[in-house]
This record gives C-alpha cells, sequence and structure tokens, in this order.
C-alpha cells in the first residue's frame, strides 16, 4: 500500500496490519477495518428495518466487522423518526433479514443499542412519550421531528424504579439482536444519548445514588454493561464511549476522571472490546485508557462533523489509531460512499465522495445502496 491514500508518515507495517486478522472477544475479524455505527433513517416509524437495509449491509460485508446502527431497547428510546428498534419481534426479523444478507457476504455484525435519553420528541416515536433522562434538563438547539424542527421537551427524570427497568430493556434488546441472528451487540454510551448523559454532569443533576460523584454517575452504565454481558455473554458485548465529543450538550471536562474510573469498573467483565468514537491519539487521555483497558481497543478517528471528509476517508489517522495502540479503526462515512472500502485501501484506488445533502437520510436507495464498486 504506497499509494496516495496511505499516511506516509507512517511505516508500512501500519498499513499492512490493517488488512490481518484481529480477535475481539468471540469474533474473528479478516481484517482490522470495523464499519462505524450511523443512523441513515431506513426503518418504519415503528422501528422496523426495511428490506433496503439488508441489501445496504451486504453490500459492505467485507467490513472485519459491521457495528449496526443504534437501535433503541424501547418506545421511550427512539430518538429521530425512522430509526430502528430491538424491542419486538417484527424489529427482530427486520434485523434477522440484515443480518443474514451480512453473513451471505461472510461478514460479521453486531447490532448497537442505545437509548435516545433526552433526546427525543413525542412525535418520534410510536407511543407519543416524553423522552426520559437522568434529569429534567432540556436538549438545547432542538430536534428534528416528522413536521420540521422543532424545540425539544423537558425530559421527564428518570426514578430509579425507571432506570432498572431499562437496564433490563437493554439485556431483553441484546438477547433480541442474537435472536435476530447477530454475532454481537455494542453498547452506545457515547454521542450525548442516555447512558452518556448519565455520565456528564451538565447533563446528570441528580442526587442520588446515580448522580453526584464520578462513582454514582458510571454506577448506570456499569449495570448495563453487566446486565448485557450476562444476558449474552461478556465475549460478545461491546461498549462504545466518547470522551471527547461536546455534542448534543455533553460537558466532557472532566472526562480524564471520568472514562478511566468507568473502565476500571467494567474492567472485571472482560467484555469483547472497547469502541473509542471521535478518538485524538495524541491527547494524554487516550494512552490512558489505552494502558488501563486490558482488552481489545476500537477507534474511529476525529475527522468533524462536516462533509466533505478527507480525501483518503480517514485513512492516515485511523493508521496512526493503530500506531498508538488500537487493535482496529472504525471508518464511519467513508463506508457510506465506498462499499468496498476494504479493497479500495487495499489496491490505493481513490474513494467516492460522500453526496453532500439530505438524501444520505432519505427512504429510497439514493445515497445509500446506489454507491458505486470499484470495476473488476
Amino acid at each position: 500500500m504506497t499509494n496516495a491514500t496511505t499516511a506516509q508518515h507512517l511505516p508500512e507495517s501500519a498499513a499492512q496490519r490493517l488488512f490481518e486478522p484481529v480477535r475481539l472477544g468471540a469474533l474473528e475479524l479478516p481484517n482490522r477495518m470495523v464499519m462505524a455505527p450511523m443512523t441513515r433513517n431506513r426503518a418504519t416509524f415503528a422501528g422496523v428495518p426495511l428490506p433496503l437495509m439488508a441489501e445496504y449491509y451486504g453490500q459492505r460485508a467485507t467490513a472485519g466487522l459491521i457495528v449496526g446502527e443504534a437501535s433503541t431497547p424501547s418506545p421511550a428510546g427512539f430518538t429521530y423518526p425512522e430509526i430502528a428498534g430491538l424491542y419486538d419481534d417484527a424489529q427482530v426479523e427486520g434485523w434477522r433479514a440484515v443480518a443474514d444478507a451480512v453473513h451471505a457476504g461472510g461478514g460479521l455484525l453486531v447490532l448497537q443499542i442505545e437509548h435516545g435519553g433526552r433526546i427525543g420528541h413525542p412525535d418520534n416515536n410510536p407511543g407519543g412519550l416524553l423522552p426520559l433522562a437522568p434529569s429534567a434538563v432540556r436538549l438545547p438547539g432542538g430536534i428534528h421531528t416528522p413536521t420540521g424542527h422543532q424545540e425539544a421537551p423537558v425530559p421527564v427524570e428518570m426514578t430509579e424504579a425507571d432506570v432498572k427497568a431499562t437496564v433490563g430493556e437493554f439485556a431483553a434488546a441484546a438477547r433480541n439482536a442474537l435472536r435476530a441472528g447477530a454475532d454481537g451487540v455494542e453498547v452506545h454510551a457515547a454521542n450525548g444519548y442516555l447512558l452518556n448523559q448519565f455520565l456528564s454532569s451538565s447533563t446528570n443533576r441528580r442526587a442520588d445514588r446515580y448522580g453526584g460523584s464520578v462513582a454514582n454517575r458510571i454506577r448506570f452504565v456499569v449495570e448495563v454493561a453487566e446486565a448485557v454481558a450476562a444476558e449474552v455473554g461478556a465475549a460478545r458485548t461491546g461498549l462504545r464511549i466518547s470522551p471527547w465529543n461536546t455534542g448534543n450538550g455533553i460537558d466532557v471536562s472532566d472526562s480524564a476522571e471520568v472514562f478511566p474510573a468507568l473502565l476500571d469498573a467494567v474492567s472485571h467483565l472482560g467484555l469483547a472490546y472497547l469502541h473509542i468514537g471521535r478518538a485524538l491519539p495524541g491527547e494524554a487521555l487516550f494512552g490512558e485508557l489505552r494502558r488501563r483497558w486490558a482488552g481489545p481497543l476500537v477507534a474511529n478517528p476525529e475527522l468533524g462533523e462536516e462533509l466533505p471528509i478527507p480525501a483518503d476517508g480517514g485513512l492516515s489517522r485511523g493508521l496512526q489509531l493503530l500506531e498508538a495502540g488500537a487493535d482496529a479503526v472504525a471508518f464511519g462515512r467513508a463506508f457510506l460512499a465506498n462499499p468496498d472500502l476494504v479493497e479500495r485501501y487495499r489496491r490505493g484506488a481513490a474513494l467516492t465522495p460522500v453526496r453532500e445533502d439530505r438524501s444520505m437520510y432519505g427512504r429510497g436507495p439514493e445515497a445509500y445502496t446506489d454507491y458505486p464498486f470499484l470495476s473488476a
């Protein structure tokens, strides 16, 4: 791999490692390229994955591992319209078609379980439910709904009974993921959603045993990880965090305390992997988390939120993460526009850019399953 897409200042061995196999818990990946979870809004309003999703994920089955887009474990957990769920039989059957398509292409699939917390709206879920959150703190900036952009509602502060019930919902969703044929699950504690809201002092203002101190704020995430691992096995359970992501009103000022404490608290579980989103390899905290985490580490390079992304799709930064101790690299938007991203990197071929319009979140195949493959 000695072409324009390779990070020239890194040794050739870093690029070669990208195509080597790696084990994440029970999963043996054929290469170290993970397709990151990305919401694409191709489910029904009731959260049932549409048949088009099976085609989309099947096209990308050459990734070492696909992390399916965030799926809610309950009606209250919906974030935006037409995201997938993992709490009823129809949703399980929809995901089964996706898993079958990925496996038919020789790939591996884990399903990410995400509860939106305060990122939600009654218009975005089938029951018209108000969102639940650690505290009654409104999401800033509003939220997208079927009728357009609206102010986010003040969420309902969860009782301890709500917390316990939600832990059970995560465990049930994990069981449903394996019923659907997925190879594992990823617990989503990143990007400002419910679990991340419990971790952050800007969204968690509780005075009970789930708020206040770092030990209390990590408690809910630890309980979810324990419950999911007990349900489907730690070797099929991953955990995603985002220590530097300030999106959705998240304060990260004490990340250097929160995330090492969280890793220490779940270390006894022997989880399949830790997934660090928007990772910054030069940050001291990245090195500290790598030292503390004894298991496999998947890292997603920080590319910013805007399009276009770098012409190499984040490859240079991904290789830096490998050099900094990651075992695998998660690529996001590069996989959207390049279903054969693994082969493109292998050949040093140019990447197709992501289309910069709203069609990427539409209902049809445009900017979804119609991106080109390399010619033979």
